[in-house]
C-alpha cells in the first residue's frame, strides 16, 4: 500500500491503498457500534451495582455478554480480553 503524506492528511496514491482505505472506514463504524454496545451495557449494570439493584443488574448481564462475545467474535476485541471482562462484571455482581 503506497500512501503519501500531503498537507491535509495522508492520500493513498493506489487503487488497491484507496480500496483498503474506504473498507477500513466501513470497518471503523461497525467496531464503535460495537464497542459502543459494551461500553453502554456496562455502564448501566455498574450504575445499578452503585445502587444496590443487583438482580435488575443480573437481568443486563446476558446483554452485557452478547456484546462482548459479538465484538470478540468480528475481532473488535481479542477473546481473552472480552473472557476477563465478562469475568470482572460477574464478581462485581457477586460482591
Amino acid at each position: 500500500m503506497v500512501i503519501f503524506a500531503t498537507v491535509s492528511g495522508l492520500m493513498a496514491i493506489t487503487s488497491s491503498a484507496k480500496k483498503a482505505h474506504r473498507v477500513s472506514l466501513r470497518k471503523r463504524v461497525f467496531n464503535l457500534r460495537r464497542k459502543q454496545a459494551i461500553s453502554e451495557a456496562v455502564k448501566n449494570i455498574k450504575k445499578l451495582v452503585a445502587d444496590k439493584k443487583l438482580s435488575e443488574a443480573a437481568k443486563l448481564l446476558p446483554l452485557a455478554y452478547k456484546a462482548y462475545d459479538k465484538a470478540a467474535k468480528e475481532h473488535t476485541i481479542r477473546k481473552g480480553a472480552a473472557d476477563r471482562k465478562k469475568s470482572q462484571l460477574a464478581k462485581l455482581l457477586q460482591k
